[in-house]
């Protein structure tokens, strides 16, 4: 080894050491900072989680603050008292809402039952159980998978492979859920690329999961619906009507029965939304639909605010009670004649408060002119044709110029067709009892009607005056049942209401069953 060799050799070695060192302190440089990136990421992973974790609690307090406040209060009891004073306090607090429900079941669901009944649907069916019901009832939204080609060349051939990604599942989100003493509702927020129509026309397979007998869908915000369950039907059993008193009436809200929520149903006889038509087939309860509401108003009949007319063409219904009204047909003849009094005293009206008021006051001496139209079909449509034009136009100048005037119009059909009832678009407010044929409930209540929850084919002929209401001021059809009025109501209310001015359209002797005026 001459001294060149050597002293490349020793060059390197120092070098090589050199940069040994170097890379020594640089692996402890680089060490510590490992150390303290890797330190401060398992803080912040640690403030991160604890963040959420506390995030995630605050929001549950906030969208389920009595869930989360009994969970923590619980958490504390056992924490500081032990299960065991829980699980007796617990017991003594069953025992006594028990013996509540005993012994006033109002104020029990009131106060206490409500809330409980509703925590339970919510945690112990919805929540859990309804998304599936909605991904079976097809209300889900699908993410569509997007396949991206590649293509490889390797030797002269092309290899195509395709990279898809796992399609998810979108479903509504429950909000919020409120149980009633029938009801349960369900509100749910719509995920993007639904509508609220979607869940309409799955009303009756949503129904059928949760294995109730009616459900029906509310639009209640622009991107939330309300999907109602009914547990059990309130209007299973016949409605009394109001007995006869002396209470005040407000003729805008008029007691007519229940709806089916437990709720009172009201009608309007005096401005908006007061003309009403009701359809239904024989035995449907037409005729608690139309007496109900006049035993509600009699103080008002016998202190003449409410003068009744009443066309009859069958000679029978409102024969009974015939001495309330103030005008009274049989024949279509008769029936005209009515009608051209009443538009006569309509235009008397016009002429008198045109330019004066936009609506006629309710006074003795401009009384509510109320007309009660049985079988509106028969004189529309089965009657010759010069009458049928006559009598077609008079209830349509009825119907469009009488609301402000204090005129309504209260019609009863058992054929809803547009042959049958020209006029029936000019009622504003529509009742439909049972039908005989799915198409008749979108005739009388209209489209979509049938879809939105209103069976009216379905009801059974035992439910007589059960049917459904759709109309002004009613987003969704109303299931209901109008009061029951016995013939005993029927003669009080003839009795308690009766006016010897009373005009018959024309005069001929009382028929069998009838009251002469």
């Amino acid at each position: 080894m001459n001294a060149h060799t050597f002293g490349v050799l020793f060059l390197g070695g120092v070098g090589l050491a050199v940069v040994v060192w170097v890379l020594h302190k640089l692996g402890r440089a680089l060490a510590s900072i490992a150390e303290a990136l890797a330190a401060a990421a398992v803080v912040f992973i640690a403030l991160w989680w604890l963040l959420k974790g506390l995030g995630w609690i605050v929001k549950e307090i906030v969208t389920h603050p009595r869930t989360a406040l009994t969970v923590l209060a619980v958490a504390a009891w056992l924490h500081w008292w032990g299960w065991l004073s829980l699980l007796l306090t617990t017991s003594t607090v069953a025992a006594v809402l028990g013996v509540w429900r005993l012994i006033d079941l109002v104020s029990f669901d009131q106060w206490a039952g409500r809330v409980l009944r509703t925590w339970w649907q919510k945690w112990a069916i919805y929540v859990p159980k309804l998304p599936g019901w909605l991904h079976a009832c097809g209300l889900s939204v699908k993410d569509d998978t997007i396949p991206v080609d590649l293509t490889v060349t390797l030797v002269g051939r092309k290899k195509i492979s395709r990279d898809r990604q796992q399609p998810g599942v979108r479903l509504p989100k429950v909000k919020h859920v409120k149980s009633g003493p029938s009801w349960d509702e369900v509100r749910v927020e719509l995920v993007p690329g639904q509508k609220p129509e979607d869940y309409d026309e799955a009303a009756r397979a949503l129904a059928s999961a949760r294995k109730v007998a009616r459900c029906q869908v509310r639009e209640v915000a622009p991107n939330v619906v309300s999907i109602d369950f009914q547990r059990r039907d309130l209007l299973a059993h016949p409605i009394p009507c109001p007995e006869l008193d002396e209470g005040a009436v407000d003729l805008r809200r008029v007691w007519a029965g229940r709806t089916e929520y437990g709720q009172d149903w009201r009608i309007p006889l005096h401005g908006s939304g007061s003309h009403t038509l009701t359809a239904g087939a024989s035995g449907a309860g037409k005729n608690s639909v139309m007496w109900c509401p006049l035993v509600a108003i009699a103080p008002a009949i016998r202190d003449g605010l409410v003068r009744v007319s009443g066309i009859d063409p069958k000679g029978m219904e409102l024969a009974y009670g015939r001495g309330i009204f103030h005008r009274y047909a049989v024949t279509p003849k008769d029936a005209v004649a009515l009608l051209d009094d009443l538009v006569a005293a309509m235009d008397a009206r016009k002429g008198e408060f045109a330019g004066r008021v936009r609506t006629v006051p309710v006074t003795r001496e401009n009384p509510l002119e109320l007309l009660e139209f049985d079988e509106i079909g028969a004189l529309t449509k089965y009657c010759d044709r010069k009458t049928r034009e006559a009598i077609v136009e008079k209830v349509a100048l009825l119907t469009t110029q009488g609301r402000a005037l204090g005129f309504t119009v209260r019609g009863y059909v058992q054929e809803p067709t547009k042959e049958t009832v020209p006029v029936r678009e000019l009622f504003p407010r529509r009742i439909c009892l049972r039908v005989t044929a799915k198409s008749h409930v979108g005739m009388v209540l209209g489209d979509q009607a049938y879809e939105r929850g209103a069976w009216a084919n379905r009801i059974e002929e035992s439910a007589a005056g059960v049917g459904y209401v759709w109309g002004e001021g009613l987003r969704e059809p109303l299931r209901v049942r109008a009061g029951w009025v016995p013939d005993e109501t029927v003669k009080a209310l003839e009795t308690y209401v009766s006016n010897p001015n009373v005009v018959v359209l024309p005069e001929r002797p009382a028929a069998e069953g009838e009251v002469a005026a």
